[in-house]
């Protein structure tokens, strides 16, 4: 069971009840038909990147649907929460990548998924053998140069300002992966 495909997807939901908002996030993001599957953090080898439309299309409803997930919800009125997905792969190589996640508070949504993008390349480097003092990042143009081995990322992220009377406010972003 190896996807053969992934897509970025992303929602917010408001309603006075926690599991409400939820489901309507997931709404947003239009995977609310499916039984989600949460995994861990690899993008397979020749796992190829589709939009959200696209992967959404290849949804049937009640399916079991493997992802990587964010989450974040709040009923503070005015807080700003995030919900983020980084994806890192190394280029011209076959191997695999990582997918993180990342929920904040106070963080903007290009702070947020900055970051998601910035721990999924970290995990990724020290598995192409490098550790600690031997990763140096540099950002360019969303490709790190980590000790002359490149690694390009994307990322997805959902930000949202908490409800001005107190409803449950979530964000999700996610990675969603389609097998044949």
């Amino acid at each position: 069971m190896i996807p053969k495909y992934m897509f970025f997807t992303r929602g917010v939901g408001r309603h006075k009840d926690y599991l409400h908002s939820f489901e309507l996030a997931l709404r947003d993001a239009g995977i609310e038909k499916c039984n989600l599957v949460y995994v861990s953090s690899i993008f397979p080898p020749e796992c190829k990147l589709i939009s959200k439309e696209e992967g959404i299309k290849m949804l049937k409803p009640g399916q079991m649907t493997f992802c990587v997930m964010s989450k974040n919800s709040t009923n503070e009125p005015h807080r700003l929460i995030s919900s983020a997905i980084g994806l890192a792969l190394p280029i011209g190589n076959k191997s695999y990548g990582y997918i993180s996640e990342h929920h904040a508070f106070g963080e903007t949504e290009k702070k947020s998924e900055a970051y998601a993008e910035y721990l999924a390349a970290t995990m990724l480097a020290t598995t192409l053998g490098l550790t600690g003092e031997q990763i140096e990042i540099i950002e360019k143009e969303e490709t790190y140069e980590i000790k002359s081995k490149y690694i390009k990322t994307k990322g997805i992220c959902q930000s949202a300002i908490g409800d001005k009377d107190g409803k449950w406010t979530t964000t999700i972003a996610a990675a969603v992966f389609i097998i044949e």
